[in-house]
C-alpha cells in the first residue's frame, strides 16, 4: 500500500522470541495466530535484532506439491533427485555460512520434506529457526513435533488490544481517533493488524473516515478495500455452496434467529458453517441466534452479490419475518430495512413505525431512511415529522423546515397540529437559532389547541422554548402547568422536564429539578433518543450544583452503550454530559478528550443550541490547563453562534471569558467579568450560577463577596453553596486554617480545583501569619490537588507558589511533571523547547533537593515525606 504504517511495539513477545533464538533452552520459537495478526512482523523484528545469517522462506499452496519445495531454489539443479541426497545438499547449502537463523513464513503450507529437514535442524540444534503457523489450519506433523517436542518454544500471538489497535492507527493517521470510532473499528477488526489497516485504507480512500475538528471520524458502513477482499475471498471460495447460502442470507439479517435460518438455508448447511468456524450460535433474549465468527466476512460476500441477488435474498427474509410475531422495535427496525431494497413491498405503517423506532434508539441516518420511504409513499404530515426530526438533528435544519413549511396548519387536526408545531418549532429554536420564528410558530399552534392533552404537550413546549431564552420564571411556570394536567402526555411531562428542570437547577432548586427528572424517566421510552440527553443534560446540572458529584457521574454514564454505526450522535451526546462532570470535579484532561470529541461528533451547520454547554465547559477546561488559545477559539465559537435562542448560556458564557482572563494572567479583569456574570445571573434569577461566578471571583482573591454568597446558602439547595460561602468569609479573615477546612469539604465533595484553590490561599495566609508548618502544608496539599487537575494552573494556585521556592514557571512545569506529561509534552503545552523545560527542570530539582523529575513530580503529589 502507498501509505506507511507503523509497528506497534509487542514488547513482551518479541522479548521471549529473542531469548528464545538466542540462548540455549529452545533453538527458536513458533508463532500461531491469525492471519493478519502480525506473525511474520514480529518473527522478522526479532530476528534482525538477533543478528548474524538470517535466511527467510515461505510456505505457499503452489510450492506444497514439490518436494522441498522452499527450499529448492538453494539445491543445484544437478543433484539427485533421492530425498536423502537432495535434504543433504539442502542443510549443506542453508548451513554453508556458518551460524545461521532460519525462518519460516506459513510453516504449515510446508511439503513433508520440507518440514521433515526443518525439524532435523532443530533436533541436532544445528540452526536457530522461527516460523509462523496460521491458527486453525492442519500443519504436516514434522512441523508440530517442533514445539511439541520441545525444540522451539510455541507463541500464541492474541490480536491487539483496543488501546494497541487506536495506537496503531491515530500513530498512522497523525491525529486524535474519536472514541466512537475506534470502538467500531475494534468490533470489525477484531484487533487484527491486518485487517485494521485495511479498514484504515478502505475509509480513507471512500472518503468515509475523515477528519473533522482535529478528530477522525468514519460515518457509514466500514468500507473494505479491493485487497483485504481478496484475501478474505479464497477463504470464502473454498465453503461448499450451502454454507455459502448461509453467509448470502445472514449478510444481509445479522443476527438471525436460528430457526428462521435453517428454514431457509437447511439445517445442515448452518451446522457446517458454524463447524467450519465462519458463523457462531450465541443465545440473545432467550433465543438461539447467529452471527458471522468475524464482521468482515459480513462485508465481502456483500461484494460478491448483484443487485437483483441482494434484493431476491432481502426478500427472502423479509417474507419468512413478515409471518413471525413483531416484538420488538428491533424486530420491526430489521424488517423495514429488508423491505427496503427487497423484491417485496411493504406497507406505509411499517416504515412509520420503524421510522420512529429507529429515531427513538437514536439512529437518525436510519430514522431518515425509514421516514423518507413513508413520504415516497405518500405518507401524510406524520411521514414528513419524522423526517424532519431525523432531519433537525443531523444538522440538515433547511430541509427539515422546509418539508413542515409545505403543510397548511389550517388542514391539520389538533394531533397533527401538535406534532407539526412542536418538531417545527424545536427545528426553528434549537437547530436554525430563530427564536423569533419558533415563538411566532408556537403561539399560532397555542391559538388553535382546544384539547387538554394536546394545551399540555404545548404548555411544555413553551417552558422548553422560556428556559432557553432565559425567561426561568415562565419556564417554571408553564412546566408546572404540563406536569399537573390530567394524564399528561409523555411528551408533555418530557418537555416540561427538561425545561422545568433546567430552569429549577439554575435557579438553585436542586431537589425539585430531580424531581422533574425523575419524571422524565418515566417517558423517555416515549420520546426521540436524543432528546432525553437535553433533559438529562439538565438532572447533571442540577447534581453538580448542589455538590452530589458522583450521582452526576452516574446520571452522565446511564446512555454510554451506543455502537451503531449511525448512533454517533448519541455517543456525542453522552460525552458532553461526561465532560460536564469531569470539569465539575476538575478532571481537565479527561474533560478536554470528551468534549473534543464530542463537539467533533455533533458538528453541523446552524445554532445547534445543544452545543452551547459544551463550548462553555470546554473553554473552562482549556483555560484551567493554560491554554489560552484554544479556550479563546471555543468562546468566539459560542459568542458567534449565540443569540435569543442560546441566553439562557450568557451568565456561564460570561464566567468562562473571566476564567480565560485569568489563565491569560490578567486577574483584575477576570473578577470584574467574574461579578458581571454573578450579576447577569441574579436577574434572570440563575442562584447557582450566580453563586458559581461570585465563588470564581473569590477563588480570583475578591473579598467582598462573602455576604451575597452567605445570602445565596440560604436559597440554593446542596452542600456545595454552604462551603463556597464559608470559603468566601475564611478568604475575607484571612483564615488559614478556616482556608483548609474549605479545601478538605471541596476534595471530599469531589470539586477539587475548588479544593486547590482554597488550599493555596491557606498557604498564602499562613505565610501572612507567619506559620511555616502549615504553609508548607497547605501548599504541598494545594500542589497535589493541582497534579490530581491535571496540573491546573489559577491565580491562587500562582501566587500560592512562593512558599515553595520555585518561580512561578518552575512551578508550573513541576505541576505538568506531576500530573504525569513528558518533557516533549509539557514544552508543546508550553510553547517552548524541551531544552527550556529540562533547564527549568533541573533548577526546580536543585531549589527542591530532589535528585530527578520522577522525586520533583512524587514530592509535589504529596507521595514522600518533604515539605
Amino acid at each position: 500500500m502507498a501509505r506507511n504504517w507503523p509497528t506497534i511495539e509487542r514488547d513482551s513477545e518479541f522479548e521471549t522470541i529473542h531469548a528464545a533464538l538466542s540462548g540455549s533452552e529452545h533453538v527458536g520459537a513458533v508463532l500461531t495466530g491469525d492471519a493478519g495478526v502480525g506473525k511474520t512482523t514480529l518473527a522478522r523484528s526479532a530476528a534482525l535484532a538477533v543478528g548474524g545469517n538470517i535466511r527467510w522462506v515461505a510456505g505457499t499452496e503452489s510450492a506444497r506439491s514439490i518436494p522441498l519445495g522452499v527450499f529448492a531454489h538453494m539445491v543445484g539443479v544437478s543433484t539427485a533427485h533421492d530425498p536423502v541426497t537432495f535434504m543433504s545438499s539442502a542443510r549443506e547449502a542453508l548451513l554453508a555460512d556458518g551460524h545461521t537463523i532460519i525462518g519460516v513464513d506459513d510453516a504449515h503450507l510446508l511439503d513433508q520434506l520440507s518440514a521433515t529437514l526443518l525439524l532435523q535442524l532443530a533436533i541436532d540444534k544445528a540452526a536457530h529457526i522461527v516460523v509462523t503457523v496460521r491458527s486453525g489450519v492442519q500443519v504436516p506433523d514434522a512441523v508440530t513435533s517442533l514445539w511439541k517436542d520441545g525444540h522451539l518454544l510455541r507463541i500464541d500471538l492474541r490480536p491487539f488490544t483496543q488501546r494497541q489497535s487506536v495506537d496503531l492507527v491515530e500513530t498512522m493517521l497523525g491525529g486524535q481517533l474519536e472514541g466512537f470510532t475506534a470502538n467500531l473499528m475494534w468490533e470489525a477488526s477484531g484487533g487484527n493488524a491486518l485487517y485494521l489497516r485495511h479498514l484504515v485504507e478502505g475509509g480513507l480512500d471512500a472518503g468515509s473516515l475523515r477528519q473533522v475538528n482535529g478528530v477522525w471520524q468514519l460515518r457509514g458502513r466500514a468500507a473494505v478495500t479491493s485487497e483485504l477482499a481478496a484475501l478474505l475471498e479464497d477463504r470464502v471460495e473454498q465453503l461448499p455452496e450451502s454454507v455459502l447460502n448461509v453467509l448470502e442470507l445472514l449478510t444481509f439479517c445479522e443476527p438471525i434467529d436460528l430457526d428462521v435460518l435453517a428454514t431457509l438455508a437447511g439445517e445442515e448447511a448452518v451446522e457446517s458453517a458454524e463447524t467450519r468456524g465462519v458463523v457462531r450460535v450465541v443465545e440473545s433474549a432467550h433465543q438461539l441466534v447467529v452471527r458471522y465468527n468475524h464482521p468482515l466476512f459480513g462485508e465481502v460476500i456483500r461484494r460478491r452479490l448483484g443487485v437483483a441477488s441482494g434484493r431476491r435474498l432481502r426478500g427472502r427474509l423479509f417474507s419468512a419475518l413478515e409471518q413471525r410475531p413483531i416484538n420488538t422495535a428491533a424486530d420491526r427496525i430489521r424488517l423495514a430495512e429488508l423491505a427496503l431494497d427487497s423484491d417485496k413491498s411493504a406497507d406505509l405503517e411499517l416504515f412509520e413505525a420503524a421510522a420512529a423506532d429507529a429515531i427513538g434508539l437514536a439512529n437518525l441516518p436510519l430514522g431518515e431512511r425509514f421516514a423518507r420511504a413513508a413520504v415516497e409513499r405518500r405518507g401524510g404530515v406524520e411521514s414528513a415529522d419524522l423526517l424532519a426530526r431525523a432531519l433537525l438533528w443531523q444538522g440538515h435544519r433547511i430541509e427539515a423546515e422546509r418539508t413542515l413549511a409545505s403543510f397548511d396548519p389550517d388542514q391539520l387536526n389538533e394531533v397533527q397540529l401538535a406534532r407539526w408545531g412542536s418538531t417545527r418549532v424545536a427545528n426553528l429554536l434549537w437547530a436554525m437559532g430563530d427564536a423569533d420564528h419558533a415563538d411566532e410558530v408556537l403561539a399560532l399552534i397555542r391559538g388553535k389547541a382546544r384539547h387538554p392533552k394536546i394545551v399540555a404537550i404545548l404548555d411544555g413546549l413553551a417552558s422548553a422554548c422560556a428556559v432557553n431564552e432565559n425567561r426561568i420564571d415562565d419556564a417554571i411556570t408553564e412546566a408546572e402547568k404540563a406536569i399537573a394536567a390530567h394524564e399528561a402526555p409523555p411528551w408533555a411531562v418530557w418537555w416540561a422536564a427538561f425545561g422545568g428542570g433546567l430552569a429549577l437547577a439554575l435557579m438553585g432548586k436542586g431537589e425539585a429539578a430531580k424531581e422533574y427528572a425523575a419524571r422524565g424517566h418515566e417517558v423517555e421510552s416515549e420520546i426521540d433518543g436524543l432528546n432525553r440527553f437535553m433533559s438529562t443534560h439538565a438532572e447533571v446540572l442540577a447534581l453538580t450544583f448542589t455538590g452530589d458529584l458522583a450521582d452526576a457521574r452516574r446520571c452522565a454514564g446511564a446512555y454510554f452503550g451506543y455502537s451503531a454505526p449511525g448512533q454517533y450522535l448519541a455517543w456525542g451526546m453522552s460525552k458532553i454530559l461526561q465532560g460536564t462532570v469531569d470539569v465539575a470535579h476538575g478532571h481537565f484532561p479527561n474533560g478536554v478528550e470528551n468534549l473534543e470529541q464530542a463537539l467533533a461528533a455533533l458538528t453541523a451547520e446552524g445554532a445547534a443550541a445543544w452545543m452551547f454547554p459544551a463550548r462553555i465547559r470546554l473553554a473552562e477546561a482549556y483555560s484551567a490547563l493554560g491554554r489560552t488559545r484554544e479556550a479563546a477559539d471555543a468562546i468566539a465559537e459560542a459568542t458567534a453562534r449565540g443569540g435569543r435562542h442560546s441566553a439562557v448560556y450568557e451568565p456561564q458564557l460570561e464566567l468562562a471569558r473571566a476564567w480565560l482572563a485569568a489563565a491569560e494572567g490578567t486577574v483584575t479583569p477576570a473578577v470584574r467579568l467574574a461579578l458581571g456574570a454573578a450579576d447577569g445571573a441574579a436577574r434572570a434569577n440563575q442562584h447557582a450560577i450566580e453563586a458559581m461566578a461570585l465563588h470564581t471571583a473569590a477563588r480570583f482573591g475578591e473579598h467582598s463577596v462573602a455576604g451575597r454568597l452567605a445570602d445565596l446558602a440560604a436559597r440554593v439547595d446542596g452542600r456545595l453553596v454552604q462551603v463556597q460561602a464559608r470559603h468566601a468569609v475564611a478568604l475575607a479573615a484571612h483564615d488559614g486554617p478556616g482556608l483548609d477546612a474549605a479545601a478538605a469539604e471541596f476534595e471530599q465533595i469531589g470539586a477539587l480545583v475548588s479544593a486547590a484553590d482554597a488550599a493555596a490561599q491557606a498557604a498564602t495566609a499562613h505565610e501572612r501569619a507567619s506559620d511555616r508548618r502549615r504553609l508548607l502544608e497547605s501548599a504541598a496539599a494545594a500542589n497535589r490537588l493541582a497534579a490530581a487537575c491535571g496540573g491546573a494552573s489559577t491565580p491562587a494556585l500562582r501566587k500560592a507558589a512562593q512558599p515553595l521556592p520555585l518561580t512561578a514557571r518552575e512551578r508550573e512545569i513541576a505541576n505538568l511533571v506531576a500530573a504525569g506529561l513528558s518533557n516533549r509534552q509539557i514544552a508543546d503545552r508550553l510553547t517552548v523547547s524541551v531544552r527550556t523545560v529540562e533547564g527549568h527542570l533541573y533548577r526546580a530539582c536543585i531549589k527542591m533537593d530532589v535528585t530527578d523529575r520522577e522525586s520533583l513530580g512524587a514530592l509535589l503529589r504529596g507521595e514522600t515525606g518533604q515539605g
